[in-house]
């Protein structure tokens, strides 16, 4: 991949990626970092990435790989030093702008929350499955590809967390029906 490539990468992925970095870190500065981290990496690793091998999924991978990575070390420091968590006091509403709308849009965006919280609350081999298929619309193969692991593994955690969500959020869906 050349350089020109990879700018065309981050204008035509960069929301995506960007979305997919704020939905693992649910924290806005810290997916600015991870969302920077990423490119920088790509620029490191240009030779390796295929532009005509969709770039966005390995660009998702690299991403991944590196909120891992911090996950890891920060799980390291943790149990030398007590410091604060990285999902502590978790602000839902920095993630989404405050809605002003008729009560409807309203109501509409409080169940999209909770749906919300309920997948950032699922362990996180359910989670990252439930995010590439849903939020960046991967193909169940690339998913297998960015989490390194068979597609039957994808389809039976995507199968696992629908049923975990789905449980979960009962008293959310009764409510809407009735």
């Amino acid at each position: 991949m050349t350089k020109t490539e990879l700018e065309n990468c981050i204008w035509e992925h960069g929301k995506e990626i960007y979305s997919f970095c704020l939905s693992l870190t649910l924290n806005s500065q810290e997916a600015d970092d991870l969302y920077q981290d990423t490119f920088l990496k790509a620029m490191e690793l240009l030779h390796q990435i295929n532009y005509r091998h969709n770039p966005k999924s390995y660009l998702l991978s690299v991403a991944l790989k590196l909120w891992k990575n911090k996950k890891r070390k920060y799980a390291w420091r943790n149990r030398i030093a007590n410091i604060l968590s990285l999902t502590d006091e978790l602000d839902l509403d920095a993630i989404e702008p405050p809605a002003f709308s008729p009560e409807s849009e309203f109501l509409k965006k409080e169940e999209s929350t909770q749906v919300q919280q309920a997948v950032n609350r699922l362990p996180e081999k359910f989670k990252l499955p439930i995010l590439l298929f849903y939020m960046e619309d991967l193909p169940l193969a690339q998913i297998a590809e960015v989490l390194k692991i068979p597609i039957g593994t994808v389809k039976s955690r995507l199968h696992q967390a629908k049923k975990l969500l789905e449980k979960e959020l009962e008293v959310v869906l009764d409510e809407k029906h009735r």
